[in-house]
């Protein structure tokens, strides 16, 4: 969880949310919207991507599958994390979570990411731009 919140902590006003309804499993939103659903211990994650890029992320990514309640038809995928997962996994969900950051993000906020992402062509270099 700690990484994870590292990722989150980057982002301009994301905030955790534990949800207690959900057996206090932690949230991260921006304004009022979810871009990431995790389990205590961050070994279980949700978040949204371009439909494009869900659907080549499941068919390529053995722990990954659409997320449930309807969600994966929206470009929304869950997937394990291995506990011992290393450096080069946990870039592609820090990429991942930037990635859902922008989808549900005021434009404003959204913008100030895709900039510094720009800025940083190494920081992500498979990303696409979404704007």
């Amino acid at each position: 969880m700690e990484r994870l919140e590292r990722i989150v902590g980057r982002l301009p006003e994301a905030e955790r949310v534990d949800i207690a309804a959900w057996g206090d499993h932690p949230t991260f939103r921006v304004n009022g919207k979810n871009f990431v659903f995790s389990d205590q211990a961050a070994q279980n994650l949700s978040l949204k991507l371009p439909k494009d890029e869900a659907a080549a992320v499941v068919a390529e990514d053995p722990q990954a599958f659409p997320a449930g309640y309807g969600l994966g038809r929206h470009g929304w995928i869950a997937f394990a994390v291995d506990e011992g997962a290393g450096d080069d996994r946990w870039t592609l969900i820090e990429e991942w979570v930037r990635t859902s950051y922008t989808l549900v993000a005021p434009k404003r906020l959204a913008r100030l990411v895709t900039a510094e992402d720009e800025h940083d062509p190494d920081r992500h270099p498979q990303r696409p731009q979404h704007r």
